[in-house]
C-alpha cells in the first residue's frame, strides 16, 4: 500500500504527489520534509535537525538516520555568546528557553535529505523540490493547530525578520491566514539547482555563515563542511509479535515500549494507571517538532522526525530561513560534547515489522510528549486492536511526576483510579496539541494527528 501521513495536508499531498509519479518511500519523505519547511514553519525548518528509519524491502534491512543538529565551533577558539532568556507558555507550565544567533548549532536536515535521497531515492532531486516550491509561491493557510502554536511561540516567532512573516501589518496570523514566506521562493530555487549540499557548501551555506560573523553567531565554515548524516543500527523490541525497530536516545522509548504489560484486557482506569506507570518518569524538553511517515508499493517504509527546537529568532534575510535553537535547549546537551559531536534528542521514529515486512510506520512531535503519544497510539494498534486513526484520534494522557494530564474523553471511574493511586489529576477542556502529534501508516490505513492539524492520504 502507497500511504502518507504528515503534519499538515499540504506536507501529506507533496508525499502523495511524489507517490503517485513513481517515487519511492525515500522520495516522498523527502518531498514532503521539504514541504513542511514551507507548511509546518512554525514546527520545523530546513535548518533544523532530525532522526530516520528506513526500511529496504529488497534487501529486508532497517537503518536509522542520524541528521540531529550538531555542536558548532570546529576551526574557531570557543566564542561565547549572550542568550535571549524566554519562558513560553506550554499549557498551564511556563518552560524556560534560550533563543538568540548563540543558540543556532550546525543544522543537519539538509545533509539527512541528501543521505535519504542518496541511498534510496530514484526520482530527479529538482522533482522532489517542485511541491515546496509551489507552496512557497503560493501562499498556505493557517491551520488551527499551528495558528495556535504560532500565538504560543510569538515572542520567538516575530523576532527581527519574522515579524514580517508572523505578524504582517502587525497583527499575528490566526486560523484561515495566508502564510507567506517570499524568501522560501528563492531558497527553494536555490536547493533545487545546487542540491542539498548548498546549506553547507554553496549560496545558502554562504547566507548562514555571513548572518554567524554579522550577528556574532558560532557557526562555522568547517563546521558546515564536515557535517555529514550517518546511518546506524536500529535498536530492537518485540512489542506483541512484532519487531519493532527505533533509536536509543533522551526519550528511551525502547524502554518504555519493553517494559509496557498488556492492555487489551484492561479496563479503561487500569490502562491508563499502566500507561501512567510507565511514563512517569519525564524525559527532558524539546519544542517545535512534526514528522513524516511513508510506505510505498514495493514494501519500502520511511518515518522522519525533524525540528527547529522553538528556533533562534533569526531568519536568514531574503530567504526567509529560520535558525534552529537547539543549543539554546539545555536538557539536550548531555555532558560536555565538542564541536563536531551531535546532541541528544528525544525523537524516536519507528517501524514495526513481521513475518510479512513493515506492519507499521510511525513516529511522533511533541517534546516530552512524544514518547508518550507514540507509546498509547502503538499500544492501540499493535495491542488493543485500534485502526490507525481510531488510535490517533483517542483520548491521551501525560504524567508529570505526581500529575496526570487528562485530554477530555476519560471517565469518571479513571480519574477517580488516578486520584486514589496518589496522583494529582489536571482536565484539560479540549484535545490539544499539548499532547503530541502522531503520523503513522500500516497495511491498511494512515493517520494523521487532528491534534497538529495533520492528515494522510492512501493511494
Amino acid at each position: 500500500m502507497r500511504a502518507i501521513a504528515a503534519g499538515h495536508p499540504a506536507t501529506a499531498e507533496a508525499g502523495a504527489e511524489v507517490l503517485a509519479d513513481g517515487g519511492s518511500a525515500a522520495d516522498a519523505a523527502v518531498a514532503a520534509c521539504l514541504a513542511s519547511c514551507v507548511a509546518e514553519t512554525v514546527m520545523t525548518g530546513l535548518l533544523g535537525g532530525g532522526h530516520g528509519i528506513y526500511f529496504d524491502a529488497a534487501s529486508g534491512r532497517a537503518a536509522n538516520l542520524d541528521c540531529f543538529a550538531a555542536i558548532p565551533g570546529l576551526g574557531r577558539v570557543r566564542r561565547e555568546v549572550a542568550l535571549l532568556e524566554l519562558e513560553i507558555p506550554f499549557g498551564s507550565e511556563l518552560v524556560h528557553y534560550a533563543v538568540g544567533i548563540g543558540s543556532c548549532a550546525v543544522p543537519g536536515v539538509p545533509a539527512g535529505l541528501d543521505a535519504l535521497w542518496g541511498e534510496h531515492g530514484r526520482l530527479p532531486w529538482a522533482r522532489l523540490v517542485e511541491p515546496a516550491l509551489r507552496l512557497a509561491k503560493e501562499a498556505v493557510p493557517m491551520p488551527a493547530a499551528h495558528a495556535s502554536c504560532l500565538e504560543m511561540l510569538a515572542p520567538v516567532m516575530t523576532m527581527n525578520e519574522g515579524a514580517g512573516i508572523y505578524s504582517p501589518g502587525g497583527s499575528l496570523l490566526r486560523e484561515g491566514d495566508l502564510l507567506r514566506q517570499p524568501g522560501l521562493v528563492r531558497t527553494l530555487e536555490t536547493l533545487a539547482d545546487e542540491g542539498p549540499r548548498s546549506a553547507y557548501e554553496g549560496t545558502l551555506g554562504e547566507a548562514l555563515l555571513e548572518l554567524m560573523e554579522e550577528r556574532g553567531g558560532r557557526v562555522t565554515e568547517e563546521d558546515l563542511h564536515s557535517y555529514e548524516a550517518t546511518w546506524t543500527e536500529p535498536v530492537s523490541v518485540e512489542f506483541r509479535g512484532f519487531d519493532v525497530l527505533t533509536r536509543a536516545g533522551l526519550s528511551d522509548f525502547p524502554g518504555v515500549l519493553s517494559t509496557l504489560p498488556p492492555l487489551h484486557r484492561l479496563d479503561e482506569p487500569k490502562r491508563a494507571l499502566a500507561l501512567v506507570e510507565t511514563l512517569r518518569d519525564e524525559p527532558p524538553r524539546q519544542a517545535g517538532t512534526t514528522n513524516v511517515s511513508v510506505t510505498d508499493g514495493e514494501g519500502n517504509a520511511c518515518v522522519l522526525t525533524t525540528s527547529l527546537g522553538l528556533g533562534s529568532g533569526d531568519f536568514l534575510p531574503g530567504l526567509d530561513l529560520h535558525l534552529n535553537s537547539m543549543l539554546g535547549e539545555s536538557d539536550l546537551l548531555t555532558g560536555p560534547i565538542e564541536p563536531g559531536e551531535r546532541m541528544a534528542s528525544m525523537m524516536a521514529p519507528s517501524l514495526a515489522l513481521d513475518d510479512r515486512g513493515v506492519g507499521l510506520a510511525a513516529g511522533a512531535a511533541g517534546g516530552t510528549r512524544l514518547r508518550g503519544a507514540l507509546l498509547q497510539v502503538l499500544a492501540g494498534i499493535l495491542d488493543e486492536g485500534l485502526e490507525p486513526q481510531a488510535a490517533v484520534d483517542r483520548p491521551r494522557l501525560h504524567p508529570v511526576a505526581a500529575l496526570v494530564h487528562l485530554e477530555p474523553g476519560f471517565g469518571a471511574a479513571t480519574l477517580g483510579a488516578l486520584a486514589s493511586a496518589g496522583f494529582e489529576v489536571r482536565e484539560w477542556p479540549v484535545a490539544h496539541h499539548y499532547f503530541g502529534g502522531v503520523s503513522v501508516v500500516t497495511r491498511s490505513a494512515a493517520a494523521g494527528d487532528p491534534r497538529r492539524s495533520g492528515a494522510a492520504r492512501v493511494l
